[in-house]
């Protein structure tokens, strides 16, 4: 395992420990801590999507569903029974946002692969031509998988204007007195 801080290695990276997520049932992702950088990493497998639950597969089949359909609403129809109408939209949006947003972002980083092709997914994984597609384009994306959105990337979610900015992860240590809080 190599330290996304310290690519040179020396830092004393080590084991953390997995979790378990939800969906797919049953999937442990490993964890590992750097104790110079005091913080841990995920090794996410390449099949399964970042901030989402589930496959990257299953993302990009409602992306090509909502793509190919009449309408959202008919795209839930499909897609989302379990669920009443806007909370399946909410569900739906967030998906296509995502893919959306990363295809715009691929199409600036690579243009030699994606140059002149419309922003979805049907047309981009056309020019890949592959089986896998979701995690194809991980793999052509990769040395800029940090600075990708989610689901197919790892950049944290943005912060709205005008928000402080955010630590990843809180401080150690005990809490703080309830005066500083």
């Amino acid at each position: 395992m190599c330290c996304p801080l310290h690519p040179k290695g020396g830092c004393g990276i080590a084991r953390h420990g997995t979790y378990e997520r939800t969906s797919p049932p049953g999937t442990h992702v490993a964890r590992w801590y750097c104790p110079e950088g005091r913080c841990t990493f995920s090794l996410l497998p390449d099949c399964l999507a970042a901030r989402l639950p589930g496959t990257l597969a299953e993302v990009e089949t409602v992306v090509i569903a909502v793509e190919q359909a009449r309408s959202l609403e008919a795209a839930c129809e499909e897609l989302r029974i379990d669920i009443d109408l806007p909370g399946a939209l909410r569900w739906i949006r967030r998906r296509v946002k995502a893919i959306h947003l990363l295809l715009i972002t691929l199409k600036g980083l690579i243009p030699e692969y994606f140059e002149g092709c419309e922003v979805n997914l049907v047309t981009f994984l056309q020019r890949i031509d592959v089986d896998a597609h979701l995690p194809a384009l991980r793999e052509i994306a990769a040395p800029h998988l940090s600075f990708l959105p989610s689901p197919l990337g790892f950049k944290p979610h943005r912060l709205r204007s005008g928000e402080p900015e955010r630590v990843l992860q809180h401080p150690m240590g005990p809490d703080p007195p309830a005066a500083l809080a």
